[in-house]
C-alpha cells in the first residue's frame, strides 16, 4: 500500500463476529492495536520499552471509516505508520485491506505520560529516532 512501509496480517476469528458470520465494528479497534503494537516491536523495541522507562502511550482519540465488512476466517492485511509526532502526542494511521480491496480506513491518537502520575511527557528521542527511520524505509 502506498505510503505505508509496515504491514502485519490478522485472521478474523469466530469470536469476531456475529450471528451472519459478519466481524463486529469494534474489532477494528483492536486490530489497530494488533498492528500498533507490533510496529512499535519491529521497529522501536516493542511498547514494553516503553513501559519500562516508565512511559505509557493512551488513547486520546480514535476513528474508523468502515467501507466493507468482513467475515469469519478472512485474512486481513493491516498497513499501519506513525505520523506527526510533537511534544507528547503522535497519531498513527490505518489501512485495512482483504486480498488487495480496503475495507477500512482509520487513526489513533495518542499522548505519552508519566506511568506513575499519567500527566503528559514528551515523547522519548529514541522513539522519534526510531519512528523516523521505520518511516524513511522503503
Amino acid at each position: 500500500m502506498k505510503g505505508f512501509n509496515f504491514s502485519t496480517s490478522v485472521r478474523v476469528r469466530f469470536a469476531e463476529t456475529d450471528a451472519q458470520g459478519v466481524a463486529h465494528n469494534s474489532n477494528t479497534f483492536v486490530w489497530f492495536e494488533v498492528a500498533r503494537v507490533d510496529y512499535l516491536a519491529r521497529h522501536a523495541g516493542g511498547y514494553q520499552r516503553l513501559r519500562d522507562e516508565g512511559v505509557e502511550a493512551v488513547v486520546l482519540e480514535a476513528w474508523a471509516k468502515f467501507i466493507l465488512p468482513t467475515r469469519f476466517d478472512e485474512e486481513l492485511t493491516i498497513h499501519a505508520r506513525c505520523v506527526e509526532m510533537k511534544g507528547a502526542r503522535f497519531r498513527f494511521e490505518y489501512v485495512i485491506e482483504r486480498a488487495g480491496e480496503v475495507v477500512t480506513e482509520g487513526w489513533t491518537l495518542h499522548a505519552a505520560v508519566d506511568g506513575k502520575t499519567m500527566r503528559p511527557t514528551r515523547i522519548p528521542a529514541w522513539l522519534i529516532d526510531a519512528v523516523a527511520t521505520a518511516e524513511s524505509s522503503s
